[in-house]
């Protein structure tokens, strides 16, 4: 056997929507279906889904002690007895087989007037006195007659004898499967949590680096899922496997004793089902490989799409895009149909063959029966059903061996990582400790780059000196290397050339543990640990007494606002500190680092994330504390660094500048240019501020309303608004040096979020109601109603299989030979018609349902992207809804949702009909036995349904146990920086391994609940046999009812309750479609804010381009607490250039996408020739501006295409796209160029450069002719020869258009019509570029200076 099959899934199920897989003594088919399997194809499956498996089986057990291993063996020893006992019962079957027929021959002796039982044997009534007529003699002796016995039979004393037998094996089965399920389980069990120990405290031990190349998510799977799959493996799979495989030897065995020729015939036509499962298994593998391939084409459409969604939606291509996915959409559909034609195909061929092998089978085994008399009807059934068996439990023992090579898989990167000795071990003894430390701290030379960025150097032979108990300030623009530096000294990472040092000691050769223990660390975003204040100071040092927690709170000015908190030291910070504002949260993190007591204090922005009035706060905190420590603060903001004893100016990884503040200003280098640009904004800032205070409170009210979640926004709002009022107080306020706002501010926004997010992260959906699934689906009812009539058939199948079943027994009571011969015949014929019947219909079902599935998938396709390009653009913003997670919901869902109709109503109708027509036929032939057996029918059903979910297994509850222990691993890999700086690997390890012992408890109790459930599952049907052929034997005798009856009711309601329990257990496929069609129609409902297809909102005829922004405030729908536009005013007339410069993160960019309606202002208005914007008909406005931006995205087709993408509401001739061209200095290229205008420019433009890409998107704005032209950076990516070709090109553009121009070289700007300087959504001076000269401001600053403008 191969390892582990892949396709077996796709055909176990195919096996189970037909019943196929029935109680286990009567149904080959899932069996053979996977006996062969194509071997090649299977295995590369495997390779993409697995990592290489490098972990033999018997490793898996490494961790196992020897009383583990001892209840191994024992487990193993009871699997392999209860694997034998379902062949042993095959043998008390047989004899009781025998008995039956025996009685009924006598009785058909005895219904002949003519013969009599005497002295316990039958003669002719007194045979002499009558004279025979010749016939009758000639008859009398040809049948050789022998005096049968009879009167000797007592066939109810037999049954009850029967029953003990069944009883017996029954409670052997009983006991047999508690152990060998609670034994592996149990074993496993204790393995699973030194697994989960030693790979936990392991990965806590690793360096920084290996962090950065693994991600925590990463981790966090691997602790849950990865150990989850090495626990199937080593769990009650090895059990459940030795237990068929025996059962499949056993069967065999028997097969081949009592009658090798059977045997030999029954295996020599299995090959046929097993070709057939072969085929089906690589028809299967071939057509999904093909219908996700052709999916790949939408799906890459769609990706394309929603990646460039504002491009989309600046040229209006919605319904363009949503057509071009919906004929992408087609080829896939082709391929699902064929596919479902093709299973249903195989699955018929299955069923054919089977009921042919049954027709061979009972015809081959009646005549060894009847006319060689070499077997008895006994042995015919033992060797049939014998092979049965085996064949069955050889295809159920498979997918355990895919659980196993999971496991293995899994096992690999597990236990690569526990043998994996970190670089640098925090938690070894090794090192030496210094008796004194000074707190000197010197860079020699050192390069390094992170082990995740390799290409990238991030310091470049960095020397700097920190002297002991002064303060240094490092400052530079991001990505200078800063940061950096303060991880090598907490030794983070070790250098790659080059040392650092302390007192003139490499720091390689200290001790880790007590290096860290010198080091006080209070970062940009403190992260504080999910308990008390006082635990988190406490994290500092270890065994520190309260008094110095309440000290070293004071010296942080933390006291005051913990003791007004209710619960005092004791109030609980939430998840990362949720519970907490940016500054208190910053203060507990410095009380945090003094109570450590340090002689080394890093401040990485201490006070940046924080408002004026915490921020002043903190600071008085930080400079009380920093006197006689050695102390480096990176920072941005002057205030904090002016008063620094060294400033060290960090570019490119390099010191370039060290001195005080005023020494570092004449040299006008770094330092200088962050200092000047920021200061202008803030004095505009300031005057703002005053005028709005008393103005503030209403907007802001509006402002929460739109704001993200109700929390963020409410905690938002009130530092909002203690922020405006504080700048009255505070004029010169403190100002964050250039260009960091945008992120660093975000960073307090972030944590503010973090808990409502992670709330909402989990939405819990209501399932969708079918109905509404199927109205969908309306169009294919013919489809359907023909898909429900083949699965009523084929569910009527397996009652007439038990009909014929028991009909051949009763052929072998027929005395008559011929009568008997011709009988056994005509049935034997029955078998193959049923069999070709359930061919054709297993194909109809099959067909019929997967085309009603894929056309349903594919409507919902198209309307799931057409809904999701109707979405205002904010939404696209939330990372829920980031094109990654939309196009895989468009794949996944959509093509879920079909398991609700189609497949879903085949089920239900095939399982009804199974079970009706059982129960109607056995009330038909003998009600009293049936309604015996009824009483059993729901726990058979419940073993059924237990069965098929032990295949499956039991994952929920073991995840819900885990989570408590998840959550402390979780905590400990996101902050593993922080509790590597506070040195408190260990206690997580600890807190962690205290965590697992309740997971490891329930694991427990699992295995005896789970092994008695097993071994009742298992011991019921032998009870059930045992209650009913004991009553039948009571009723053949006392109510004369036929033999072959009592089979016939048994096998029909056995068989069809094992087969409920099995369909009914295959519900979780419905249950996921519901809520993937719930999902759906979330997003078909939602109605967006901006919307795209609607006619609403007005048009005017004579489009002027006169622009004006009036007070404009705006902040981001995902960053609710960061005012990008501050009360933006400015305005352009039709014709005229505008051009807006100022910093990165002022606000440029966003007034343009307000203009395009990519979001509307939360205050003030936009006006464009006099009307308000938000009134304006989207698709309108949008028509009547083009824009060129910085990256210009083009779409992967002919470059021709995208030029045409400009204009998607008219067919554009060809002529129009060279004038077009002409007019951007593109056509000369494009001729140059061998397929000329039908190049296809590559994904994303990729063939292109970006002068070439940025003439295409100039042109493409241009043949809309727009009457607004945004040029947003049009040339900044470009080298200077291409931005003069592009240059002008634009510059032959703007002629009689209005424009705005978003520029950072001042080439660009000098001859626009008006330029906006702007400062942090502000506007701060405006004019022409001689008049901003003349004023000698902020604008002179940056051209005389000529520092870039960002």
């Amino acid at each position: 056997m191969p390892t582990g099959s892949v396709k077996l899934q796709s055909i176990k199920k195919l096996g189970q929507e037909n019943h196929s897989y029935e109680i286990s003594h009567d149904e080959p088919n899932d069996s053979y279906m996977t006996i062969t399997k194509s071997n090649k194809d299977e295995k590369a499956q495997k390779k993409a889904e697995q990592p290489a498996i490098r972990v033999g089986f018997f490793q898996l057990f490494r961790f196992a002690s020897c009383k583990d291993v001892l209840m191994m063996v024992v487990g193993s020893v009871c699997a392999v007895l209860h694997g034998s006992a379902q062949p042993l019962m095959l043998l008390v079957f047989g004899l009781l087989t025998d008995t039956f027929i025996e009685y009924d021959i006598e009785l058909n002796e005895l219904s002949d007037d003519r013969k009599e039982c005497v002295n316990n044997t039958i003669q002719w009534k007194n045979f002499t006195a009558v004279v025979l007529n010749h016939s009758d003699w000639s008859l009398m002796s040809n049948s050789t007659w022998e005096p049968r016995p009879c009167g000797l039979l007592d066939i109810e004393y037999e049954m009850t004898q029967f029953a003990y037998y069944y009883v017996g094996i029954g409670a052997a089965v009983f006991v047999l499967g508690y152990f060998q399920i609670s034994l592996w389980v149990t074993a496993a069990a204790k393995q699973i949590q030194l697994i989960r120990r030693m790979y936990f405290s392991k990965v806590m031990r690793m360096e920084i680096g290996w962090f950065d190349c693994t991600s925590v998510g990463e981790l966090n799977t691997r602790m849950s899922d990865d150990i989850n799959k090495i626990n199937d493996a080593i769990a009650d799979q090895v059990a459940i496997f030795l237990q068929r495989f025996t059962t499949f030897v056993c069967g065999f065995c028997i097969g081949f004793v009592k009658g090798w020729k059977l045997t030999l015939v029954i295996v020599a036509a299995s090959p046929l089902i097993g070709i057939g499962a072969g085929f089906m298994a690589l028809f299967v593998a071939k057509l999904t490989g093909m219908e996700l391939q052709a999916y790949a084409k939408a799906g890459a459409v769609a990706d394309e799409v929603l990646s460039s969604i504002r491009t989309v939606a600046a040229f209006g291509g919605e319904n363009k895009e949503v057509q071009r996915y919906d004929r992408n959409l087609i080829s896939a559909q082709r391929w699902g149909i064929r596919k479902g034609l093709i299973m249903g195909f195989f699955t018929g061929y299955m069923w054919l063959i089977i009921f042919l092998c049954y027709g061979l089978a009972f015809w081959y085994g009646s005549s060894l029966v009847v006319d060689a008399a070499e077997y008895t009807p006994g042995t015919l059934l033992q060797v049939f059903f014998g092979v049965l068996i085996a064949a069955m439990n050889l295809g159920q023992a498979s997918p355990c061996l895919e659980a196993f090579a999971s496991g293995r898989g899994a096992a690999t990167i597990i236990f690569e990582t526990i043998d994996r000795e970190p670089e640098i071990d925090c938690l070894s003894e090794a090192g030496y400790k210094l008796d004194r430390v000074k707190g000197d701290i010197e860079f020699h030379n050192v390069t390094f780059y992170y082990p995740s960025r390799p290409e990238v150097m991030t310091l470049d032979q960095l020397s700097v000196a920190v002297k002991t108990g002064e303060t240094t300030a490092f400052v530079g623009p991001s990505g200078a290397g800063k940061s950096t530096a303060v991880q090598l000294i907490q030794r983070f990472y070790d250098p790659k050339e080059g040392m650092v040092t302390l007192d003139g000691h490499d720091i390689r050769g200290l001790n880790i543990q007590w290096l860290r223990s010198l080091i006080g660390i209070v970062e940009q975003e403190p992260v504080l640990f999910a308990t008390t204040i006082a635990e988190n100071i406490r994290y500092g040092r270890p065994g520190v007494s309260m008094e110095d927690i309440i000290t070293a709170a004071k010296e942080a000015n933390a006291y005051n606002f913990i003791m007004d908190l209710p619960q005092k030291f004791d109030t609980l910070v939430g998840e990362g500190g949720g519970q907490m504002s940016g500054g208190q949260k910053q203060r507990i993190a410095i009380a945090r680092a003094l109570v450590r007591n340090p002689r080394i204090l890093l401040l990485d922005m201490a006070t940046s994330a924080l408002d004026n009035e915490s921020e002043a706060i903190v600071q008085e905190a930080l400079d009380k504390v920093r006197l006689g420590r050695t102390t480096i603060s990176i920072a941005h903001r002057l205030s904090t660094i002016k008063n620094a004893d060294v400033i060290v100016g960090f570019e490119h990884g390099r010191a370039v500048e060290k001195g005080k503040h005023n020494e570092l200003l004449e040299r006008k280098g770094v330092y200088f240019t962050l200092v000047t640009l920021q200061s202008q904004g803030d004095k505009a800032l300031n005057e703002k501020a005053r005028q709005m205070a008393e103005k503030e409170e209403e907007p802001e009210r509006l402002n929460i309303s739109r704001a993200g979640s109700y929390r963020a926004s409410l905690r938002s709002s009130i530092r909002q608004r203690s922020r405006s009022q504080l700048s009255n107080l505070i004029p010169e306020s403190s100002v964050p040096i250039v260009g960091e706002l945008g992120p660093r501010a975000y960073s307090v926004s972030q944590a503010d979020k973090n808990v409502p997010e992670e709330e909402e992260e989990e939405e819990i959906i209501e399932p969708a109601p079918v109905s509404r699934i199927l109205k969908y689906n309306l169009p294919e009812w013919p489809y359907m109603l023909f898909g429900s009539i083949g699965a009523a058939i084929n569910g009527g199948v397996n009652p007439v299989y038990s009909l014929l079943f028991s009909q051949i027994l009763a052929t072998f009571s027929v005395t008559d030979p011929v009568a008997q011969r011709k009988e056994i015949d005509s049935i034997c014929l029955f078998f193959v018609m049923v069999g070709v019947v359930s061919f054709f219909t297993q194909m109809l079902q099959g067909y019929a349902f997967s085309k009603s599935g894929e056309l349903l998938t594919r409507r919902l396709r198209r309307l799931g992207f057409h809904a999701m390009l109707g979405q205002e653009i904010g939404w696209f913003d939330d990372h829920r809804n980031s094109p990654g997670a939309l196009t895989t919901r468009l794949a996944t869902d959509a093509s879920q949702v079909q398991g609700a109709t189609g497949s879903q109503i085949g089920m239900i109708v095939n399982s009804i009909t199974n079970i009706g027509v059982a129960i109607l036929m056995s009330f038909f032939f003998s009600w009293k036995l049936t309604m015996l057996i009824l009483c059993f029918l729901p726990f058979i059903a419940l073993s059924g349904g237990f069965q098929a979910r032990m295949l499956t297994g039991f994952a929920k509850q073991d995840k819900q146990a885990m989570e408590a222990a998840g959550q402390i691993s979780g905590e400990a890999l996101n902050n593993i920086r922080t509790i590597a700086g506070l040195g408190k690997e260990r206690n997580f390890v600890d807190m962690y391994e205290s965590q697992l012992d309740a997971p490891f408890q329930a694991a427990l109790k699992k295995a005896n609940v789970y092994g008695a459930c097993y071994g009742f599952a298992q011991c019921v049907v032998f009870l059930t046999n045992a209650a009913s052929y004991r009553f039948g034997g009571y009723l053949v005798r006392q109510e004369g009812l036929h033999f072959s009856l009592v089979f016939r009711v048994i096998s029909a309601i056995v068989t069809s309750g094992t087969a409920l329990g099995r369909a009914s257990s295959y519900t979780p496929d419905y249950a996921k479609a519901k809520i993937s069609a719930a999902r759906f129609f979330q997003l078909l409902d939602r109605v967006p804010r901006i919307s795209v297809y609607s006619d609403r909102g007005e048009k005017w005829d004579n489009f002027q381009g006169n622009i004006e922004f009036i007070d404009c405030k705006f902040t981001y729908p995902t960053r609710p607490d960061i005012q990008v536009l501050n009360g933006l005013n400015v305005s352009v007339k039709p014709g005229q250039t505008l051009a807006f410069v100022g910093s990165s993160g002022c606000g440029k960019s966003t007034s343009v996408q307000l203009l395009e309606r990519f979001y509307d202002p939360d205050h003030g208005r936009v006006l464009i020739d006099g009307h308000d914007s938000t009134r304006v008909n989207v698709p309108f406005l949008r028509s009547k501006i083009g824009i060129v931006s910085q990256e210009p995205i083009l779409f992967d087709c002919s470059i021709a295409e995208n030029i045409k993408y400009g204009d998607n509401s008219r067919e554009i001739g060809m002529n129009d796209v060279i004038s077009a061209a002409k007019k951007a200095q593109l056509h000369d290229f494009v001729m140059a160029l061998p397929e000329k205008y039908d190049t296809n420019v590559g994904a994303q433009g990729s063939q292109l450069s970006r002068g070439q890409k940025q003439r295409i998107a100039i042109a493409r704005a241009i043949i809309r002719d727009p009457k607004i032209l945004l040029l947003d950076e049009a040339t900044s990516a470009l080298d200077t020869e291409s931005e003069k070709i592009v240059q002008e090109a634009l510059d032959k553009a703007r002629e009689g258009r209005t424009c705005i121009v978003i520029a950072h070289r001042l080439s660009t700007i000098q001859n626009s019509n008006t330029i906006a300087v702007m400062s942090r959504g502000l506007l701060v001076e405006k004019g022409a570029h001689d008049q901003l000269m003349a004023l000698n401001g902020a604008y002179h600053k940056l051209v005389t200076t000529g520092a870039p403008i960002s």
